[in-house]
């Protein structure tokens, strides 16, 4: 645990809020949309510690990650958490990074860099939006943007390093810098660039799509060892995680520190991009990424129980009933989830905890933030607003 968290960070703290969703059936008899007759209440102040053993059934935890940082919130800020340092570190200068029209990640990025005095490059897949809206507009008042025909988007690998080399200056890709680090070789390494040029020059860092990679997994290991303390969720107590998953590397992360920790923690991702298969392949992947960077004994992988989502569809899509959903929940509670990521985790933590038996494992819902995506989809499915 040492060689991964003794580092510089992002955040200064990991700090995070907690609340406490109680779920409770109405006793009616028409049917209300897609959570029938189930209404939700919020507890923005529920005791923790000891008094998380003793809560009542037919609730659920939700760390609210989402109010993280008003644009940079979530996951995104979890997995840049590790990342930015990295890049300071190497003497970065310039971050080229990619993702659809309304990525979070994109905006993350954008937003993270400009304070820090970095200079994103954003190349987002498709054509401009007529009206610049949630992440879009974020992406393009932070960042420079360049849209990208999806033809040449489908080639990730060489999109994102012909666009660094044309910058000019020189090219780092960020695994590398990850290895560097973990062998402390960074400054001998990174500090000159190859034609000996000063530490002053322009430096390019290769971030991949959505940060998928093992340098997103210390800020998830960083949070698990935040929630594990005793005032807070506790060692001992047996924690049903709950996490949507686009490439499944939030929720890798996770099941990693509580392996790490030895915490009865079980870690549940709701599957929104992939088939079992390929999430699973990611995860041993990520797991091997990991130990061989920082030069850890291999960990047995299956750390994650990959399930489907309760209303499977193809993945960005919106169907029937989920704005009203989303809608519904920020009413009750003041929770705002969207239809695509966290609406899926909020639905299995609504479901496990009317299940949880007394005594048994307490359901944890990670808010993996994302909600200014709303405003794309509002652009997209004008009918369903």
């Amino acid at each position: 645990m040492l060689k991964i968290l003794n580092r510089r960070w992002t955040l200064m703290n990991p700090d995070t809020k907690i609340h406490q969703i109680r779920v409770s059936n109405m006793q009616i008899q028409h049917h209300l949309g897609q959570f029938g007759k189930t209404t939700f209440s919020s507890n923005s102040h529920p005791c923790l510690g000891e008094n998380v053993r003793k809560s009542e059934s037919s609730s659920f935890y939700i760390v609210r990650d989402d109010l993280l940082h008003p644009l940079v919130n979530g996951n995104k800020a979890r997995k840049l958490d590790a990342l930015l340092p990295l890049v300071e570190e190497c003497s970065g200068t310039d971050v080229v990074t990619c993702g659809g029209c309304q990525s979070a990640h994109a905006a993350a990025v954008a937003v993270s860099c400009a304070e820090r005095g970095l200079k994103a490059h954003l190349l987002l897949r498709g054509e401009q939006p007529q009206i610049l809206t949630g992440y879009s507009l974020i992406s393009m008042l932070y960042g420079s943007v360049t849209y990208v025909p999806r033809s040449i988007y489908a080639n990730r690998e060489e999109m994102l390093s012909s666009h660094a080399n044309s910058i000019g200056g020189s090219v780092v890709h960020l695994d590398d810098l990850l290895k560097a680090s973990s062998n402390h070789t960074m400054k001998s390494n990174f500090q000159h660039t190859d034609d000996g040029q000063s530490s002053n020059s322009k430096k390019t860092v290769i971030v991949n799509e959505g940060a998928g990679d093992a340098i997103a997994l210390p800020g998830l290991i960083r949070l698990v060892q935040y929630l594990s303390q005793d005032h807070i969720l506790g060692k001992g107590q047996p924690l049903k995680i709950i996490v949507d998953a686009g490439t499944g590397t939030t929720a890798v992360g996770l099941g990693i520190g509580a392996l790490c920790l030895g915490l009865p923690w079980e870690v549940t991702a709701v599957m929104l991009a992939d088939t079992v298969e390929g999430y699973k392949k990611k995860e041993q992947s990520l797991i091997s990424e990991l130990c061989q960077c920082f030069d850890l004994p291999m960990m047995h992988n299956e750390l994650v129980n990959w399930v489907e989502r309760q209303h499977p569809r193809k993945f960005g899509n919106v169907l029937k009933g989920e704005i009203e959903a989303c809608q519904k929940i920020a009413q009750e509670t003041g929770v705002l989830v969207d239809p695509i990521y966290t609406l899926a985790g909020w639905e299995l933590a609504s479901q496990l905890s009317q299940q949880r038996r007394k005594g048994g494992a307490k359901v944890v819902m990670l808010h993996t933030g994302g909600t200014l995506g709303m405003f794309g989809l509002a652009q997209r499915y004008k009918s369903y607003f």
